[in-house]
């Protein structure tokens, strides 16, 4: 998709706030300074609508960006931030679920993963909660450019090895750096609009 319109409408923290749309919702979750809002921001060829922060955990709404009138990126709050107090955290926790168990709109998530890591126990969750659950699930290791080119595959194993990955889900190799990715991910969200 070529992105020339993408607009921020609104931060939700209740269903009540979620927009009154029919349009194809596509939420992207992970841990804090995964390279969330890079990657939204290289998706819709903008610098800086999704906010990048030096601050991780800054995130603590759900954000509906309006991509083209034809679909929302609902980008949820970064998990795993130690900064942030139990309840806290707890309440993202239900913000979260409560939106991917009941948003009929929702049609994929895009779960983003650290490539220079191993998955931490969050994302292991994240991704068997997507499972569970039966929502589509498009897993993208971010900072690929992080990495030379010859350990890639032995990461790409190691993620996939932890997350019990499942071979019928996309699994995309990422850089915000280089655009590497970029034009896959569109492939693999598109699948689902």
């Amino acid at each position: 998709m070529n992105v020339h319109n993408a607009e921020i409408i609104i931060s939700a923290v209740s269903p009540k706030q979620y927009p009154e749309t029919e349009l194809p919702e596509i939420a992207l979750a992970g841990r804090s300074n995964v390279g969330k809002s890079s990657f939204i921001n290289t998706l819709i060829n903008r610098k800086n609508l999704a906010r990048t922060s030096g601050k991780p955990g800054k995130t603590q709404t759900l954000n509906f960006y309006l991509i083209e009138d034809a679909l929302h990126f609902v980008d949820v709050p970064g998990y795993g931030y130690a900064k942030v107090s139990k309840t806290e955290r707890a309440k993202w926790g239900e913000m979260i679920e409560t939106y991917m168990t009941t948003r009929e709109q929702l049609k994929a998530v895009v779960s983003l993963v650290d490539l220079r890591h191993a998955p931490t126990q969050e994302d292991i969750q994240m991704y068997e909660f997507l499972k569970y659950y039966e929502i589509p699930v498009i897993v993208v290791a971010t900072k690929k450019d992080k990495i030379p080119r010859g350990k890639w595959n032995k990461h790409e194993s190691i993620i996939k090895k932890a997350l019990n990955f499942d071979k019928s889900d996309d699994f995309i190799l990422f850089s915000s750096q280089t655009k590497e990715g970029k034009e896959e991910a569109w492939l693999a969200i598109e699948k689902y609009l």
